[in-house]
């Protein structure tokens, strides 16, 4: 099986390098430069291009050019850029809208942990944003710090009490759930992302964009035994300075029993699956899933059991 693993691009040297011209010469210097950045990226990164253009197949329902690969490659590109000036500055470099906070308002407001299930739809550092509108509840997030070592080392330098927040999936399943269910009994927020499975991760195959695609069973397995409401979220990068942070009601709390696992995990996948299509077709240069989604799981994958312990952060079950 062809699983996704991301490479870095230029490693802790090339990473300081930006960070350092970033953070002294500004964010429109830096953006300028993401134009080059992202020229060579398309030029180096076949694997990365030809997926996007299959994406972009799927979800524009037109022929493809290459300004629409470049142009989605540059979308992340400056979603990455941003992720420093969020850690640096807050809210302070950009507009951020926000839809559906009411209905996170009310959950936090009864005191009740929430379980924010995200995708590579966006950026996923624009969430800190609620710390400066929820500051009185704590965040912390599922992340596998041995993906990119040399950004997450820049970016946990650039902010220890953010990098002091994160739950390491590489930490193992028993390890995060127990740190998840902490931070949720006390009525704060854990947010990870639920649209990439991790090799020898259990997948269920359900249809996305016209073809069944692989989905991770984990996060859901964690919904249902942290038994919380499960909010959806994503920062969609809407181009200059804007973001769009979006939350959508899920379930006032998941239930997957043993006994129609398999059912009830296609049942509650399919809905998130769901949403993430539509999501995807309407900021479609924000999904960030640069590999081959649907060709990443064979049958064989599909009858694993359930009750692996993952490096993602997966629980036993």
């Amino acid at each position: 099986m062809s699983h996704w693993k991301q490479r870095e691009g230029g490693g802790l040297f090339a990473i300081w390098v930006i960070r350092t011209i970033a953070l002294r010469l500004g964010r429109p210097v830096a953006r300028l430069l993401l134009y080059p950045i992202t020229f060579y990226f398309f030029l180096r990164r076949a694997d990365e291009r030809d997926a996007s253009r299959r994406y972009l197949a799927r979800v524009l329902n037109r022929p493809v050019t290459s300004w629409d690969v470049f142009h989605h490659i540059h979308m992340f590109a400056a979603t990455l850029l941003d992720r420093l000036f969020f850690l640096a500055h807050g809210e302070r470099d950009f507009v951020v809208d926000v839809e559906g906070l009411a209905i996170l308002d009310n959950y936090l407001d009864a005191r009740q942990g929430v379980l924010l299930i995200g995708s590579h739809q966006g950026s996923f550092e624009a969430l800190r944003a609620l710390g400066g509108r929820r500051p009185d509840v704590p965040l912390r997030v599922v992340l596998d710090k041995q993906k990119t070592p040399a950004l997450t080392a820049i970016l946990e330098a650039l902010a220890p009490d953010v990098g002091a927040a994160v739950i390491d999936a590489a930490l193992g399943g028993t390890s995060v759930a127990l740190a998840m269910a902490e931070s949720t009994q006390q009525g704060g927020m854990v947010a990870l992302l639920a649209d990439r499975g991790h090799q020898n991760e259990t997948t269920r195959m359900l249809p996305f964009l016209g073809t069944p695609a692989p989905f991770p069973a984990g996060p859901w397995l964690l919904a249902s035994a942290l038994k919380i409401p499960v909010v959806l979220c994503m920062g969609i990068y809407l181009g200059g300075n804007r973001y769009k942070l979006i939350f959508e009601a899920f379930s006032d709390g998941i239930d997957i029993p043993r006994a129609n696992r398999k059912l009830e995990l296609d049942a509650v996948i399919g809905r998130f699956a769901a949403r993430l299509e539509h999501y995807a077709r309407v900021y479609p240069f924000n999904w960030f899933n640069f590999y081959d989604f649907w060709q990443e799981t064979t049958p064989a994958d599909e009858s694993a059991g359930v009750g692996a312990v993952h490096a993602s952060g997966q629980p036993d079950a």
